[in-house]
């Protein structure tokens, strides 16, 4: 399954995401066959891993541009930080 997973990591979070929903309405039917359902679990654990990176980059992306008024770094701030 190497492949598969060195397509994830070129995959947008949307698409992982997308990718991941898909996965889990397949895994909800209860139709797929247990080996195929392990696949399916392995694939949807790697998507929900490079989904959870993007998300902790884009987090540190946002908390990088925290500034005062003079453009100085104040340090972070959480995301739902209502200033």
């Amino acid at each position: 399954m190497d492949e598969g997973t060195s397509d994830i990591s070129q995959m947008s979070f949307e698409q992982a995401l997308g990718a991941l929903e898909e996965i889990v309405q397949q895994l909800e039917s209860g139709s797929v066959p247990l080996d195929k359902s392990i696949e399916l679990y392995e694939r949807g654990e790697a998507l929900r891993k490079h989904c959870q990176a993007r998300l902790d980059a884009a987090q540190q992306r946002i908390e990088r541009i925290v500034t005062d008024r003079s453009g100085n770094p104040t340090g972070t701030e959480p995301l739902d930080a209502d200033g």
